[in-house]
């Protein structure tokens, strides 16, 4: 386990933790986060400008939804953050991957996890599974066999779960957890 990526705590930074522990690598920080999240910014007050003159103003005169100064992203920066490593990310529930979410453990490769704008990763290294949350002391492993019950739980418990889709970068970790 001394080969899997985690990330302690900082700030409200869980959604940078949650991407470099999915991604087995620190490669997103609050400044390239940030960027993503102005870009949203932008796209979104382009598109306002379009609309009704009150409703733009009244927009502008709100902070980002985005981001805020305690560190926190939105959901829509970290589907953003995923597409430039070429992946993206589904709703637990949509239908789509109704079939698939009867056997996680061999449909599925990674997740990300919120809950009152929380963000932690559950992910499968080699073989294994791994919760990797950043306000945990370290990667817990969690076995095939509690996978499904633990997802059960986190649905009853109120957090959205997201099925993060397409090839995920190589890491070390992998190759220890092979067994």
């Amino acid at each position: 386990m001394d080969l899997i990526h985690h990330e302690t705590q900082q700030g409200q930074l869980c959604a940078q933790h949650c991407l470099n522990t999915l991604l087995q690598c620190p490669v997103f920080d609050a400044i390239s986060l940030s960027e993503i999240a102005q870009q949203l910014d932008d796209q979104e007050r382009c598109q306002m400008s379009k609309g009704n003159p009150d409703d733009y103003q009244k927009f502008l005169s709100q902070p980002s939804i985005n981001m805020d100064d305690s560190g926190f992203f939105s959901v829509q920066v970290i589907m953003k953050a995923l597409e430039v490593y070429g992946l993206s990310a589904k709703h637990w529930a949509h239908p789509d991957l109704k079939t698939a979410r009867n056997n996680p453990t061999e449909n599925f490769n990674a997740l990300i996890c919120n809950l009152n704008e929380h963000w932690f990763t559950i992910r499968k290294l080699g073989l294994q599974w791994f919760t990797i949350d950043s306000c945990k002391s370290g990667p817990l492993h969690v076995s095939e066999t509690y996978l499904e019950i633990y997802l059960k739980q986190l649905e009853h418990e109120g957090y959205t779960i997201f099925v993060v889709l397409g090839d995920l970068p190589h890491c070390p970790a992998v190759m220890t957890t092979l067994r």
